[in-house]
C-alpha cells in the first residue's frame, strides 16, 4: 500500500513559513500559517485513508490541537481554553495510543518511574513560579493538564515495548519509534513553554516552542498512520 504524502510534505512547508514567521516577527504571517500545519496533518490523515478506526482518535488530537493554536493565538489570548482544547488533544491520543491496556512489566514500570519523577520536579517549580506571581487560580488546570500530557507521554513510550503484531495490540517499530519521538518533542514544547511564560523568559522561546510542537505532531501523526494503516495492506 503506498500512502500519499502531498498534504504531510504541505503541513512541513506550512511550518517553515512559520517559523520564519516567529523568527523575524511576521504577526500578520503567523496569524495565517499557524493553524495550518495542524489543518493540513488532518488533511493527510484523510488523504492517506480516511479517519477510520483507530486514527479518529489521532484526528480528534490534531482537532483540538487546532483549536488551542486559534485560542493562544488571538489578539486577546484565551489561555485557559487554549489549554483546556490542548488537554482534550493530550485525552485523545492516549486513547489511540491505549487501543489495548498497556503492558505490566518492568520496562513499562521503569518508563513510568522516570516520566513521573521527572513531570514531579518540573511541575513543582511552575507551579512555584505560578503561586508567586499571583496566578494561583490556574493551579488546578495546570496540574490536571499536566497529568494528561505526562499520560500522553508514558502511552506513546510504551508502544516500545508492546508486542510488535497489531492484530494483537501491538505497535510495529517503526510506528513506535515514531510517535514516542513525537510525544517527547510535544512534551519538550509544552515544558519550554511553561518556562518561558511562568519561569523565566528563554532566547528565542516562542520559536523553540514552535519548532518542538509541529515536528512532534508530524512525527505523532505520521507513525498513527502508518501503523493503522499499514497492515491493512499485508
Amino acid at each position: 500500500m503506498t500512502i500519499p504524502v502531498t498534504f504531510l510534505a504541505a503541513a512541513m512547508v506550512i511550518a517553515l513559513i512559520d517559523w520564519l514567521a516567529v523568527a523575524f516577527q511576521w504577526k500578520n504571517v503567523s496569524y495565517l500559517v499557524k493553524p495550518g500545519v495542524d489543518l493540513a496533518l488532518l488533511a493527510w490523515v484523510w488523504q492517506a485513508g480516511g479517519f477510520q478506526g483507530p486514527l479518529v482518535w489521532f484526528a480528534l488530537g490534531l482537532l483540538f490541537s487546532l483549536a488551542g493554536d486559534i485560542f493562544l493565538m488571538l489578539p486577546q489570548e484565551r489561555f485557559t481554553t487554549g489549554l483546556a482544547a490542548f488537554l482534550l488533544a493530550h485525552l485523545s491520543y492516549i486513547i489511540g495510543f491505549n487501543q489495548t491496556p498497556p503492558p505490566v512489566d518492568l520496562a513499562s514500570l521503569l518508563v513510568v518511574l522516570l516520566v513521573a519523577v521527572t513531570a514531579w520536579q518540573f511541575t513543582r517549580r511552575v507551579l512555584k513560579s505560578i503561586k508567586a506571581t499571583g496566578k494561583g487560580e490556574m493551579t488546578a488546570l495546570i496540574i490536571f493538564y499536566s497529568i494528561a500530557l505526562n499520560l500522553m507521554l508514558i502511552s506513546a513510550l510504551l508502544t516500545l515495548v508492546r508486542s510488535d503484531i497489531p492484530a494483537e495490540g501491538g505497535w510495529l517499530v517503526g510506528p513506535a519509534l515514531m510517535v514516542s519521538a513525537g510525544a517527547l518533542l510535544f512534551y519538550l514544547s509544552d515544558a519550554l513553554l511553561a518556562w518561558n511564560r511562568f519561569v523565566s523568559p528563554l532566547p528565542h522561546g516562542r520559536l523553540q516552542v514552535r519548532v518542538t510542537y509541529h515536528i512532534g505532531q508530524a512525527l505523532i501523526t505520521a507513525g498513527a498512520v502508518l501503523q493503522f494503516l499499514l497492515p491493512l495492506s499485508s
